[in-house]
């Protein structure tokens, strides 16, 4: 379906008045979003619809009534608390006509629908410690948020999805296939996730073994994923929630490490433009750190810089198995795109070493 219309999908959400635009929007890997422009008793009033990928959510219910549950708990507490302008600061899911969160399609595909929030844009590369600062303590702030959501558990709507030991079991499966022979393009790539596959299950492990807890979490806060306002460029809200579910906090941490400090896109082909920068790194921490300071244990804070390296490693193992078994989960925009970005993380965790004892340091002097 590459477009919507009043008697189709969009007719069965709760949007009042005339129609007047709708069009593609959007740059995400997985689903197909649209936005749509209404003339509502003459004030303009804008709406983002999205098709959620069930071929990668494939509990679609699920997903919708996590992102109810959290962005419901946010919009109120910002909301009791007296937040200037609570309302965009959080995600505002609109109803199906029905009452439920989604709607379905014609071809049994599963939408729904969110107010478009105004004076707002995303970045997918930092510009300046500043603008790092502020991020870390939007995620930061996030989880603070969430932090005391109440009982039931959230749903996982991707099973082991940060799990680093499932991760390389799948990763084997596609290279003992090697189903389009693309192996002998890789074999530096290959080799470098063999070396490191021990080190790549750091978190998982400790989560497994009890000695940091489980966490309601974002699961993928690359930085296009925070909303900033362009009234005072500050962190405004997180969006992309369809992998909020429990994990560890260290999980977002590590993300967002891995976009924030990296000088080069998430695909730069140019792999000396790509290196870990101790400035961003550290005014990113700071940022993190003012806010879940007040949640975190010791046994979180000592993997704060392990954190960047181990979720770059899944980035890097989840691109480079992409590409082994034919780009079925990423979008692409050439045939080696999903090498390149294989081949940009493994650079970014290579400057990440040459790097570490400095950026130990700083880790050790903002949590004395």
């Amino acid at each position: 379906m590459n477009k919507l219309n009043t008697s189709g999908i969009i007719g069965q959400f709760a949007i009042y008045g005339e129609l007047t635009e709708i069009k593609a929007f959007g740059s995400g890997h997985i689903n197909d979003t649209f936005q749509s422009r209404w003339n509502q008793a003459g004030s303009t009033v804008r709406y983002t619809h999205q098709r959620i990928n069930h071929n990668i959510f494939i509990h679609p219910d699920r997903v919708m009534d996590n992102i109810l549950r959290v962005t419901r708990h946010i919009a109120e507490k910002n909301r009791t608390n007296g937040i200037p302008d609570w309302s965009r600061r959080s995600l505002t899911v609109v109803p199906a006509r029905d009452g439920k969160p989604w709607a379905r399609d014609t071809e049994g595909g599963w939408w729904r629908t969110y107010l478009f929030i105004e004076n707002a844009y995303t970045k997918d590369t930092t510009s300046s410690p500043a603008e790092a600062r502020f991020l870390g303590e939007g995620i930061g702030l996030f989880q603070k948020q969430l932090s005391d959501l109440p009982p039931p558990e959230l749903h996982d709507t991707i099973t082991d999805f940060h799990n680093m030991e499932k991760r390389y079991l799948r990763f084997y499966e596609a290279l003992d296939k090697d189903a389009l022979n693309r192996a002998k393009e890789a074999r530096s790539e290959i080799d470098f996730m063999r070396i490191n596959k021990d080190r790549g299950a750091s978190l998982v492990c400790a989560l497994h073994e009890k000695r940091i807890p489980y966490r309601i979490c974002h699961n993928d806060t690359k930085m296009n994923n925070i909303l900033i306002d362009e009234k005072d460029s500050k962190a405004l809200c997180v969006i992309d929630l369809d992998t909020v579910m429990p994990g560890t906090s260290l999980f977002d941490l590590g993300d967002l490490i891995r976009t924030v400090s990296n000088s080069a896109a998430e695909d730069e082909q140019d792999l000396s433009k790509v290196d870990f920068d101790i400035a961003f790194f550290e005014s990113l921490l700071e940022g993190y750190l003012s806010q879940a300071n007040d949640f975190l244990i010791p046994q979180e804070i000592e993997l704060a810089l392990e954190s960047g390296r181990n979720i770059t490693q899944i980035m890097a193992l989840r691109f480079l198995t992409d590409y082994l078994e034919g780009d079925h989960y990423y979008r692409i925009r050439r045939p080696s795109h999903n090498l390149d970005r294989c081949r940009t993380q493994i650079a970014l965790i290579k400057m990440m070493d040459l790097k570490w004892e400095i950026a130990q340091k700083i880790v050790h002097k903002l949590t004395q």
